[in-house]
């Protein structure tokens, strides 16, 4: 029988939080003014206008300057393009952060690439991506999830994850690929996997750092889980919950948590998990993108 630990995200963001504010307590009294985060919404989509929210919250909490703008739907993409070109010339603004998805009409990538890579606080710019790559973590500015992803498996394993077979299920730019050259960089050996690998779940249970990321509620059971590995699972899927009342719903991850319990060493829940790492890691981000952007050494 294993020990099984839950891997509590919550306690372990709330030291990195700590921590971001006694530094920028710090930064305020050398530089006579506090890191500015820009949260960008468009549209009404509730869960986006949740995180926007949290943001915005953890912001003003670590003593952070925040400014949100909330424009319609409906908003034409030329708009959009003209505030993130006022926020990426605006020296008190440290980081820009267009919270995902944006409606039809506008394109994605081109606004992504839009904002200037040293605010890209969620380090989605090609060039953040092309220097996480190319291993210049002391120059990129390192997606939040991802980051948050390793430190907790690091919260399991110790500093020292050299060695280990770390399984990604799910290739997406925003968690599979960059969590992958994280770990890499670990010097873990790492498999990307994904809907399309052959034998998924006996590729699964090759893996010591299971890190599910695939947006499907529930799909990595138990017994896809080599006794005692370490189990990320970055998935938030609102799913119906009727034991709760009518018309209720819960938030899930990708894995099945009961049977997933009974077999890994340790597992992240949901919520509680990767998701307030990702608020602090923004944090992070925004105070290290304050810090390059004033010549002040991180």
């Amino acid at each position: 029988m294993t020990t099984h630990t839950i891997i509590d995200g919550k306690t372990i963001a709330a030291s990195i939080t700590d921590k971001i504010a006694r530094q920028t307590g710090d930064y305020i009294r050398e530089i006579g003014s506090p890191p500015c985060l820009a949260v960008v919404l468009v549209g009404e989509d509730p869960a986006s206008a949740v995180y926007v929210r949290n943001k915005s919250k953890m912001a003003d909490k670590v003593g952070f300057k925040s400014i949100q703008k909330i424009l319609p739907a409906e908003t034409p993409e030329d708009d959009l393009i003209a505030i993130i070109k006022d926020l990426n010339n605006d020296p008190t603004i440290h980081g820009i952060l267009v919270q995902l998805p944006l409606p039809g009409h506008i394109n994605e990538s081109k606004i992504i690439e839009l904002i200037a890579s040293e605010k890209d606080v969620d380090g989605f710019h090609p060039i953040n991506v092309g220097r996480l790559g190319a291993a210049q973590l002391n120059k990129a500015l390192i997606p939040c999830t991802p980051a948050g992803s390793v430190i907790l498996t690091k919260s399991v394993h110790g500093d020292n994850l050299s060695g280990l077979h770390a399984v990604i299920i799910g290739r997406s730019n925003i968690v599979g690929k960059p969590v992958a050259q994280l770990l890499l960089n670990e010097n873990c050996t790492v498999t990307i996997a994904h809907s399309r690998t052959k034998d998924l779940e006996d590729v699964a249970r090759s893996a010591d750092i299971l890190v599910a990321a695939v947006g499907r509620p529930g799909m990595v059971k138990g017994d896809w889980i080599k006794p005692g590995a370490s189990v990320i699972d970055v998935g938030i899927n609102r799913v119906p919950a009727p034991e709760k009342g009518d018309g209720k719903s819960k938030l899930v991850g990708d894995v099945d948590f009961e049977s997933a319990s009974k077999v890994a060493g340790a597992l992240t829940p949901v919520p509680g998990g990767v998701g307030p790492m990702t608020i602090a890691l923004l944090m992070a981000n925004t105070l290290t993108a304050a810090r390059r952007q004033n010549g002040i050494s991180v």
